[in-house]
């Protein structure tokens, strides 16, 4: 992969960040312990590679049908990815979100949120379309990339879980250093993007 390090480093930031997903996982931890918080996580795992497969099939359809999309997604993902920056950097501590304190089916939860954050949606397409389809067709190599990124989600929730006291605390704390980092390493993904148009 040509671009490894951007791809690294979106791939990293967008799962890490204090989203929805991070933000419930370490909410949960402290409401339901951590036995019932890794079924959150594990959803998650599973509906992020649930629409990691669909956003993969859409992308590569798209760019059969139409070979000159894939230069639009690259600008189009470069935008993106520059939005999140600029989201990261505006976004509060993880201390002063508050989610509803339910204890249904945490594993159903995780795997719907999926289908409802437009961030995972928009992740899926525009790793696919912008990093992964360009140098790689083949469907089972897509369906590794969707395993593979599907565990990295799972890795940074469960980051969130076990360690959420620890990194509540700490980006409460260090709130601003933390999120002009995240923003900047995301704005370098998508200059970079940019430029290799050229």
């Amino acid at each position: 992969m040509a671009n490894l390090l951007q791809f690294l480093s979106y791939v990293f930031v967008s799962n890490i960040s204090p989203g929805p997903n991070a933000i419930i996982s370490m909410s949960n931890a402290g409401k339901f312990g951590l036995k019932k918080s890794i079924l959150f996580n594990l959803g998650v795992t599973v509906g992020a590679f649930l629409v990691l497969s669909v956003s993969s099939l859409f992308s590569r359809i798209i760019f059969d049908i139409f070979p000159a999309f894939q230069m639009i997604m690259v600008w189009v993902g470069a935008a993106y990815i520059l939005w999140l920056a600029w989201n990261t950097l505006l976004s509060k501590p993880a201390g002063e979100n508050k989610y509803h304190k339910d204890s249904g089916n945490l594993f159903l939860q995780g795997v719907v949120l999926q289908f409802l954050n437009p961030n995972t949606i928009l992740y899926g397409i525009t790793a696919f379309s912008t990093f992964i389809l360009p140098q790689y067709q083949s469907p089972l190599i897509l369906i590794l990339f969707c395993i593979l990124l599907s565990f990295v989600s799972l890795f940074c929730t469960v980051c969130w879980t076990v360690f959420g006291a620890v990194f509540q605390i700490f980006i409460v704390k260090h709130s601003k250093i933390v999120t002009v980092i995240l923003a900047a390493l995301l704005g370098y993904c998508a200059v970079s993007l940019v430029i290799q148009t050229f």
